[in-house]
């Protein structure tokens, strides 16, 4: 194929025009999200809730590991692998990475190759007549009966073209798709942190209540065996059957507790079963209480810099993403507005009859730049720019909703936080006053200085106690989860 020196000549320019061309639409500068110098800075509510001291503490953000429970540490592994939330968000973003790669491909030339062969005929009263009737030869009724004699034509070749990315409609494109790509890994990292807080969630609200089972089933051996020596004494005339009445009813208000918490167990089973993409009783043994396992002691909790939380928080990120493909597709928009140029490039063989396909004098080719010039498309380009303005305003005021609605999280947290540590300290300090008040009551009934009433009452107030202990450490670590949420950590971090 030759090419004309004139052509050679232009392509330089073309590849100079090529290169200089900018890239129309605003350019995407990233956001810092504000935050202040320490959490106690931006309180709502009282300051008795504002921890100066925990608040401004610096240190990694909290995770699961910190917890140093090896069941919890294996569920989450299981709950990565197999739970089916995360699995779509993964092929969401598998999805989002080869959109990016067709995107891409439009700045590189498009190759086609095509072949054909028919059986065709020509009309004989068609525009192909008109150059017979022009040149009147005198055997027009021959040649035309040639022309339309059916034949076969033989066709193969190739064609290129490349559009010339002048205005940075390709460019704005990829820099669009890449942002979604950002987006889409974001909402991975979202969905995980959210699945395993969930798992975290349901983990600790099981071990509460099988805490408050095992502490139950205590207590009710206990009542049991004081109905016992109740009724010995009664029988001996130490005291009446009221008080073995008394017990009696105190024990089975005790049993009447048990469904409930057995209830709660089998849900929290359930919740953490289906989160990991198991059917229900598949976890049984790997969730059961251990007799020999230690009460789960809460990690120290220092929840780090506040520009750390706010940069670790995947729906920030994702939020962020959002707002750079939407000021993209302005830029896309934008392109549309301004003619394309394409180069172009087609070679190939044509012949009407087998014998001479192939053969050098069957070639045909073509070469040269097209010129695509938008003219008149009643205002829908245009329309089109506005669209992606106005789209690109509402992700800008939902990243800033976001970045608020993450800062309010965080404070309402860290506020839970303080407010059941400090409800716990209290609790703790009710049990041993409680412990000592039953102890003094059991011993002044052992020795005649008080009616069975009063030990009753101090054994109530004590097994309430321990109850509410128990519920303010399960409280206490559904807080931690909530904090290692809201500060980003887990999941994706």
């Amino acid at each position: 194929m030759k090419i004309s020196h004139g052509l050679l000549r232009a392509l330089p320019a073309f590849m100079a025009l090529m290169l200089a061309g900018c890239a129309v639409g605003p350019d995407f500068k990233p956001a810092v999200p504000e935050a202040p110098a320490d959490f106690s800075a931006w309180h709502g509510g009282s300051p008795e809730l504002a921890d100066a001291q925990l608040r401004s503490m610096a240190g990694a953000p909290l995770g699961w590991a910190l917890f140093a429970d090896p069941v919890l540490d294996a569920l989450q592994a299981q709950a990565r692998a197999a739970n089916h939330d995360l699995q779509t968000a993964a092929l969401r973003f598998a999805q989002s990475r080869t959109q990016r790669q067709a995107t891409e491909a439009q700045q590189g030339p498009q190759l086609n190759a095509s072949a054909a062969v028919a059986r065709q005929r020509q009309s004989e009263f068609g525009s192909g007549t008109r150059l017979i009737d022009a040149l009147n030869p005198p055997n027009r009724e021959e040649l035309i009966g040639v022309l339309s004699e059916p034949h076969k034509l033989y066709q193969a070749g190739f064609d290129a073209s490349w559009e010339l990315d002048l205005w940075g409609r390709v460019r704005r494109s990829i820099e669009a798709a890449d942002a979604s790509v950002a987006a889409s890994q974001a909402m991975l990292a979202q969905v995980q942190q959210s699945v395993e807080a969930e798992l975290a969630r349901n983990y600790f609200e099981l071990r509460t209540a099988q805490r408050q089972l095992r502490i139950a089933r205590a207590d009710i051996a206990a009542a049991e065996e004081t109905v016992e020596l109740v009724k010995a004494r009664a029988d001996g005339g130490l005291t009446t059957d009221l008080d073995v009445t008394r017990q009696r009813a105190q024990a089975a208000d005790l049993r009447a507790r048990l469904p409930q918490l057995l209830a709660q167990e089998a849900q929290a089973i359930n919740q953490i079963t289906l989160l990991v993409g198991e059917r229900p009783g598949a976890l049984q043994a790997q969730l059961a209480e251990r007799a020999d396992a230690p009460a789960a002691a809460l990690p120290d909790f220092s929840p780090g810099l506040p520009s750390d939380a706010a940069l670790r928080r995947p729906d920030i990120r994702r939020a962020q993403a959002q707002l750079h493909a939407a000021t993209a597709n302005i830029g896309v928009a934008v392109a549309e507005l301004y003619p394309r140029i394409t180069l172009g490039a087609n070679f190939g063989f044509e012949s009407v009859g087998r014998s001479n396909f192939g053969e050098w004098g069957s070639r045909q080719w073509s070469i040269g730049p097209s010129l695509q010039l938008p003219i008149f498309d009643g205002g829908r380009r245009r329309s089109t720019v506005t669209l992606r303005e106005l789209q690109q305003q509402e992700a800008a005021v939902a990243w800033q909703q976001t970045v608020l609605k993450a800062w309010h999280e965080i404070d309402d947290a860290l506020s839970a936080y303080t407010a059941d540590r400090q409800r716990h300290l209290q609790l703790a300090e009710k049990e041993r006053h409680s412990r000592d008040a039953w102890e003094l009551a059991r011993v002044r009934y052992d020795n005649g200085l008080t009616d069975f009433l009063v030990q009753l009452d101090a054994q109530r107030t004590l097994l309430q106690a321990q109850r509410d202990r128990v519920q303010s450490e399960g409280r206490l670590a559904l807080d931690l989860v909530t904090l290692t949420k809201a500060l980003g950590g887990a999941g994706g971090s």
